[in-house]
């Protein structure tokens, strides 16, 4: 067994444990926290497999931001947790359901007849995969990565949605009462008596 097995099944065990914290843990932050370890150890298993672009997309874009924004969103909502739990319950069957198809689905990816894999051909250093990367990106799948843009916009405009608060008492500026204010709306004259020194009499 070779150095890349041994990481492999390392990050794997390690991938497959985070994942289950993240979905049997009690406190969000904390699942938050798993998830970020999740994603760090599908970064190392897109390293093995020489997705370099990828896995280091996969740090910056969602541990950097996307998890930030979770647990900014996590830590800023009033959640019941006792209500969550009822929903897990309620809805465990389907998730049961839905998990193992697509367990079902990557076993009949990656092993048997007409794998997925079967073409794949080992590159030269001099392959840039960014580039083919965005070629595909750009050109195949246009529109399902523009379809995403969208899908990510609503997301951010809902996240904003959910933590504004108004507040009656919360004093706001008003731009265009600043700009035509007048000079003598800014500064006020005041004459005063001037003031006496120590024993001095006026």
């Amino acid at each position: 067994m070779g150095f890349e097995k041994i990481l492999f099944y390392i990050f794997s065990v390690l991938l497959i444990m985070s994942a289950t914290m993240v979905i049997s843990v009690r406190n969000p932050v904390k699942a938050a926290l798993f998830l970020v370890l999740t994603f760090f150890a599908s970064a190392v298993l897109w390293l093995l497999l020489q997705a370099e672009f990828l896995a280091i997309v996969l740090v910056l874009v969602y541990v950097g931001a996307v998890m930030v924004l979770f647990l900014f969103v996590v830590m800023m909502l009033d959640i019941n947790i006792e209500r969550m739990r009822a929903g897990f319950i309620r809805y465990l069957p389907v998730g049961i359901a839905v998990a193992l198809g697509m367990v079902g689905m990557l076993i009949w990816i990656v092993s048997g007849e007409g794998s997925a894999f079967d073409h794949s051909v080992a590159r030269d250093a001099s392959y840039n995969n960014t580039a083919e990367l965005g070629r595909l990106l750009y050109t195949d799948y246009v529109y399902p990565f523009e379809i995403a843009a969208v899908i990510l916009l609503v997301a951010i405009i809902a996240a904003i949605t959910l933590t504004l608060r108004r507040r009656p008492n919360t004093k706001h500026q008003k731009i265009e009462q600043q700009v035509a204010v007048k000079r003598h709306q800014r500064v006020r004259m005041v004459k005063m008596q001037t003031e006496k020194k120590f024993g001095e009499k006026r």
